[in-house]
């Protein structure tokens, strides 16, 4: 039941032990105690408007709109409620390195660095261990939301979000069996995708995966720049969403970019060297995002080709401000103090291949993270897929956010506790649509405010 090193002082229990441990733990946390959602009991606006503090003033309202279009956006722009929602939830008390946002629209296809296209998580600013029913739970309500706002049956919909649950539990199980090496390299690409979509629905994912590989460096400044006087490629204004900056932050920009360069890979630091810094705009993106300072970089080689860089900021996960449990287990990443080095290391724990661009600097006191823009990023049209498409990507997803949890140690603990029972999917599934209702509510809420 135990391992022991070369040193016997270090050991590790089996995964076999770890296994039962978390079974054993259905004992004092069954799985009825996963199906009943606890009252909760806050200021829904208070919580929403506390992240307005930090961001840009002339952007909050942009946000609120955002918001406001339906209530699965509304959701996706509020991890923090539903992280303090969950902090009053009865947990197994086990972490893992979670996503903390991985609702169904934080899925997508992107380029691994052989110019593969993977299909996997791709939103980080709010990973941190945590409860890894965090994320389950905030992936199959997705679902159901994603479902409703699409107009499924409710067969349909029920169906897909058991799916997701079910393919997590059994994915997670059946990745552990994997030697540690063989489990690090599972990953997803668009034609394993296609493979598994219905036919009906084949013809729209080849459309997307097409239009995937078209978005590069060259597209955007193709399609967002043009030369000035001395020929360099600078972002055309298209205020509020893309604006340049203020002419004092130039300088800031160019010494932020030198001390990026010091945190990414010696390769990626030699191709950097042989580009200029050209153009530098604020572009605001997604939903919960918006509001914080976010920018784009157009870099230019010594051939005239170019690269356009992303910077975001990194604030201080959602998990970790509710989620109180330490870690139980010794990782790779302690003491963090700068969130955008947070961001970019647990991104590359849980996605199966990472953008080699990623690294991050400090400036002005707030923390940001840097990676390519629009590398190839694509994001599945789920409004073009059928009921079965829809459930099949719902499945994958499930599948992938099982694969990011493997990389932890305690995940043998959780495949333990989950077992081999579909009861326990059908659990989740039931807590996921009593918060379903809980959503609903609080985004009637928000738009009358």
């Amino acid at each position: 039941m135990i391992l022991y090193g070369l040193n016997k002082n270090q050991l590790i229990p089996t995964a076999k032990a770890q296994r039962e441990k978390g079974k054993e733990a259905r004992k004092t946390i069954p799985f009825s105690a996963q199906a009943t959602l606890s009252p909760v009991n806050r200021d829904l606006v208070a919580l929403i408007e506390s992240q307005n503090t930090n961001r840009l003033p002339d952007l909050i309202d942009l946000r609120r709109e955002r918001m406001s279009t339906s209530p699965f956006t509304f959701y996706r722009g509020s991890a923090l409620l539903m992280a303090h929602d969950l902090s009053k939830q009865p947990i197994t008390g086990h972490q893992l390195i979670i996503c903390g946002d991985a609702h169904l629209n934080n899925f997508g296809l992107y380029a691994s660095p052989e110019r593969r296209l993977v299909f996997d998580l791709n939103d980080f600013d709010e990973a941190a261990p945590g409860p890894w029913e965090w994320d389950l739970k905030r992936l199959v309500t997705s679902v159901i939301l994603c479902g409703e706002d699409l107009q499924l049956r409710s067969d349909q919909i029920q169906d897909a979000a058991l799916v997701t649950a079910h393919h997590y539990r059994t994915g997670l199980r059946d990745i552990l069996k994997l030697s540690s090496l063989d489990r690090y390299y599972v990953s997803i690409d668009d034609e394993k995708l296609l493979k598994d979509m219905p036919k009906p629905t084949k013809s729209s994912f080849k459309k997307i995966t097409k239009n995937a590989k078209r978005r590069t460096s060259t597209q955007v400044i193709d399609k967002f720049t043009q030369a000035d006087a001395y020929g360099r490629q600078l972002f055309v204004e298209d205020p509020p969403v893309l604006t340049h900056l203020e002419p004092e932050l130039v300088h800031q920009v160019e010494d932020a970019f030198e001390q990026y360069k010091k945190t990414v890979r010696p390769d990626i630091a030699l191709l950097l060297s042989q580009h200029i810094l050209t153009d530098a705009a604020r572009r605001v993106v997604g939903v919960g995002s918006v509001g914080t300072r976010c920018y784009v970089l157009a870099l230019t080689c010594e051939n005239a080709s170019h690269l356009v860089l992303q910077i975001k900021e990194a604030n201080p996960s959602v998990i970790s401000r509710y989620s109180q449990t330490n870690f139980s287990t010794p990782h790779p990443i302690t003491a963090i103090t700068n969130q955008g080095y947070r961001v970019a290391k647990y991104q590359q724990i849980l996605q199966a291949v990472s953008d080699p661009f990623l690294g991050h600097f400090q400036a002005n006191g707030r923390d940001f993270y840097v990676r390519q823009f629009r590398d190839m990023k694509g994001s599945i049209e789920v409004a073009a897929l059928t009921d079965d498409g829809f459930k099949r990507y719902a499945a994958h997803c499930g599948f992938l956010l099982a694969r990011a949890h493997a990389q932890s140690p305690n995940a043998n603990w959780v495949a333990g506790y989950m077992g081999k029972s579909p009861l326990f999917d059908q659990m989740i599934v039931n807590w996921c649509y009593a918060y379903t209702k809980q959503v609903y509510r609080d985004y009637e809420k928000f738009i009358k405010r």
